[in-house]
């Protein structure tokens, strides 16, 4: 043991001592491009410049000696794809520098476009007549072509395209030839791999059903179904065969090897302060993909525990698959004025298939409110929060269709949901209740910047005993008026002032707009616009608008983003959060 310790300490202090090894570098100069940035040649010619992080440094491009003898050919390979097939370059070398120069010339330059098609090519072929031909964009559009053809169900199609390019005369002719053919259509779906899970749960995730038109995206959807189930190392579905234009579905599967996952974390939130949580997950729990999580979480301003357990295909109506789901738990939140200690029971089913996502079911809760030790006495705390102990029993339903390209980016697109759930008269002492919301959003974008509005509403309607103070509307947070934290806006008493107790009624509409800065860097300016009254169905009252920046770094697992928002009638009231995944 001894001996093991002492090699690895040795092996350790080797690697700090050793000297960083470099490779040889020439600064470089690039002059004579017009077309391209300077910028751009860089990456092509694997130059190493300073990183966006270092913008204090100067810039100091260079190039590793041993890509220098292959400079000339990698130029004239990528100003040939730009239509620049007689560009020269001299390249000059010394002891520390590497000029090189660049002389264009003239393009290549489309000269006709001929198109013979059944099915329409005019949003696809872009190029233009004496605009320059690029072979990267002619390859472009001929897959665009494919994928359109293959959306819309044609599998079958015959596609021809050409350029002929003139090197002498510099022009290039285009030709697009396409046959449609007849619609494809989805064939039986065999699968393979199956062990303590029924078919019949595989299915009700697949969404290229028999029958049904060919597209690929209904293949991408049943890989991201199969997945979320989360009992699957892997997935595999073939559609290659084709049989009179019907397309069967094979699918191989293999069952997970590792049935438990563990999760602790620690960190910080805008709201919540610092935080701990952790997750176990029993996958497959006694086979057909049922879930088993057992959940925990700590902060300064909450702490809670769950136990969810989900079970996919519980029954099927009419070819819709429902799921069933059970949630049961404690929580402890501490609101501006108030805490709510809850503990609930809530059951439900479901049915999830492309955009739409409906949930439907019971819940039942034991909740506590208390007031806090530390208002000022501004506001009558006994007429303003509904304290006590409130035993709610009410149905719910959670409807939602969501049209957007991308959840966690969108780009285009629009999503609606919808909520409403019924406190039940189950006795004399029962709140009843209805409370209702609304929200509607709506991304469209104009090249690379990015429109966004969402608008929220909301009712509480209360018919006989009040109900608990968190029942009502807050604002606040990063999904709700970014000049505050998360639900620290109660009833908006001015467009400066609020108070600790809950809404009836809510409004909010917040506009955005991103574009990008540096590569994967964005901008973002925003508005947020907030009403909350005490009355039921009461759209007359104050409204407290925020406006503010942020920024977006694109992740492979979504946007990171961090927004800075101030009251615009006080600025000293304002809020910054961060999430990842975007507020629309």
């Amino acid at each position: 043991m001894l001996y093991r310790v002492t090699m690895i300490l040795f092996a350790i202090s080797m690697l700090l001592s050793a000297e960083e090894i470099t490779l040889p570098v020439h600064d470089i100069k690039i002059t004579g491009n017009k077309t391209h940035e300077t910028s751009k040649l860089y990456k092509v010619l694997n130059v190493e410049t300073k990183s966006f992080w270092q913008f204090w440094k100067k810039e100091d491009p260079k190039i590793y000696d041993k890509l220098i003898p292959t400079l000339d050919q990698s130029l004239q390979s990528f100003y040939d794809s730009e239509g620049f097939y007689d560009a020269k370059f001299e390249i000059k070398e010394t002891n520390t520098t590497l000029y090189l120069n660049i002389k264009e010339n003239n393009p290549v330059r489309i000269n006709e476009i001929n198109v013979t098609s059944d099915y329409d090519l005019s949003p696809y072929i872009t190029f233009k007549k004496q605009e320059r031909f690029r072979a990267e964009k002619f390859i472009e559009i001929k897959n665009s072509i494919i994928e359109a053809l293959l959306a819309a169900g044609y599998c079958s199609y015959d596609l021809d395209t050409k350029a002929y390019v003139n090197l002498e005369k510099q022009k290039a002719d285009l030709k697009y030839s396409v046959r449609k053919g007849e619609l494809c259509h989805f064939d039986k779906t065999y699968i393979k791999g199956l062990e303590s899970i029924d078919e019949e749960v595989v299915l009700s995730r697949i969404v290229a059903t028999e029958g049904s038109r060919f597209d690929p995206k209904r293949i991408k959807e049943s890989y991201a179904n199969l997945y979320q189930l989360d009992v699957f190392d892997s997935v595999m579905i073939n559609y290659d065969r084709k049989f009179y234009n019907k397309i069967p579905v094979d699918i191989t599967l293999k069952e997970t090897e590792k049935p438990y996952h563990t999760e602790l974390g620690l960190g910080f939130d805008t709201y919540l302060g610092l935080r701990t949580h952790g997750t176990l997950v029993k996958k497959n729990f006694m086979g057909n993909a049922q879930k088993l999580t057992l959940k925990a979480q700590w902060s300064q301003k909450e702490y809670l525990g769950s136990l969810d357990f989900f079970k996919p295909a519980l029954f099927d109506i009419r070819g819709y698959s429902i799921d069933f789901m059970s949630k049961t738990g404690y929580s402890n939140l501490e609101y501006p004025g108030f805490t709510e200690e809850k503990s609930y029971l809530r059951v439900c089913v479901g049915h999830e298939r492309g955009r739409l996502r409906l949930k439907s079911g019971l819940v039942l809760e034991n909740i506590d409110i208390a007031l806090l030790d530390n208002q000022d006495g501004s506001v009558t705390l006994e007429q303003a929060v509904n304290e006590g102990n409130f035993l709610l029993f009410y149905p719910y339903i959670d409807l939602i269709y969501d049209a957007r390209d991308d959840r966690l980016n969108p780009t285009e697109g629009y999503y609606l949901s919808s909520y409403l759930e019924y406190g039940l008269p189950y006795s004399a002492d029962a709140s009843t209740y209805l409370k209702v919301q609304l929200e509607g959003r709506y991304i469209y974008s104009i090249d690379k910047l990015t429109l966004a509005a969402v608008a929220k509403t909301g009712v509480v309607d209360q018919f006989d005993r009040e109900v608990p103070e968190s029942k009502l509307f807050f604002a606040g947070g990063a999904y709700f008026n970014r000049a505050y934290g998360f639900r620290e806006i109660g009833v908006i008493l001015s467009p400066t002032k609020d108070s600790i107790e809950g809404a009836s009624t809510m409004l909010n509409l917040s506009l955005e707009a991103d574009y990008p800065v540096w590569g994967d860097i964005y901008g973002a300016i925003f508005t947020d616009n907030t009403m909350l009254n005490d009355e039921s169905y009461d759209y007359t009252g104050d409204i407290i608008t925020s406006a503010g920046v942020g920024i977006r770094y694109m992740t492979p697992i979504g946007p990171f983003k961090l927004d800075v928002g101030v009251n615009v009638n006080d600025p000293s009231q304002y809020g910054i959060s961060f999430q990842v995944g975007q507020s629309f």
